[in-house]
């Protein structure tokens, strides 16, 4: 599966930039999964059988799995997307960044032990720390821009020859690194003034905007700032609103029913 191949498809066809992010945390789990040895498979699985065909892509963040030895379980799911619901990719939610001999192997345990499509990665070490991701001209690199958290701002915005560190590395992946077309970047939508500028350095590249729900990103400021002319470019990311709506046996159900508001709300705006 290429990518942004993928991306596009899911875009057009399935009308939707959503991205539901799998954050699973067993604390939260409906009480029928407490105890179970592959409650966080069952979980995440059952979110995503309820979503599928709302979104367009999923977006696991591996430290929810290895914080509770489950990355066999992040490796089944993800098996079980491609397999189930062939067409839609996933995003492995990393953030990583190391020394290139460091990164190839990141590279290796995103793309090929888990089998994401797609992995989020930490420009702030330069080119040789992403270079091996890059050079997977099938798979999505999505580079942290402009971050959803409040203290991205320390470093972010700082000013480096009258820009802020943000819109650099925004121009730097759009003119010097995305050689293979296979680059995203990570930006907040609780910062839409820093969306509409994003998009408007980089074009029509993807846009992967976490930040919504929990985070109270605002969703109508986000589209009109970070859509493309065809409105698209948006992988607009929910995590804890969906998966947690709903707390007993019909979770599932649930989320289906906040995803299905928030995607409505999404095209409200395209």
């Amino acid at each position: 599966m290429h990518f942004m191949t993928a991306l596009r498809d899911a875009w057009r066809e399935r009308d939707t930039l959503l991205c539901v992010g799998l954050d699973p945390d067993p604390a939260r789990f409906p009480a029928h999964l407490k105890g179970r040895r592959d409650a966080i498979f069952e979980f995440c699985r059952a979110i995503i059988d309820a979503t599928a065909d709302l979104v367009c892509c999923f977006k696991p963040q591996i430290a929810y799995f290895a914080a509770h030895r489950a990355e066999d379980q992040l490796e089944a799911l993800i098996r079980h997307v491609h397999a189930a619901h062939p067409g839609i990719p996933v995003i492995l939610d990393a953030k990583r960044g190391d020394i290139g001999s460091t990164a190839e192997m990141y590279a290796v345990e995103a793309f090929e032990r888990f089998g994401a499509d797609a992995v989020t990665a930490n420009p702030y070490m330069g080119h040789d720390s992403v270079r091996p991701y890059l050079e997977r001209a099938d798979k999505g690199v999505i580079l942290l821009c402009r971050t959803s958290n409040p203290g991205g701002s320390d470093l972010q915005f700082l000013d480096v020859g009258g820009h802020r560190l943000y819109e650099h590395v925004a121009r730097l992946v759009a003119e010097q690194w995305n050689e293979n077309g296979n680059c995203a970047l990570v930006v907040g939508a609780t910062f839409p003034d820093e969306v509409a500028r994003v998009r408007a350095l980089t074009g029509e590249m993807p846009l992967l905007v976490p930040g919504i729900g929990a985070q109270g990103g605002d969703i109508a400021a986000t589209v009109r700032g970070g859509r493309t002319p065809d409105g698209t470019g948006l992988m607009i990311s929910s995590s804890r609103e969906i998966l947690y709506a709903g707390g007993g046996e019909d979770f599932a159900a649930v989320a289906r029913e906040v995803a299905q508001a928030t995607r409505r709300a999404i095209n409200d705006w395209r």
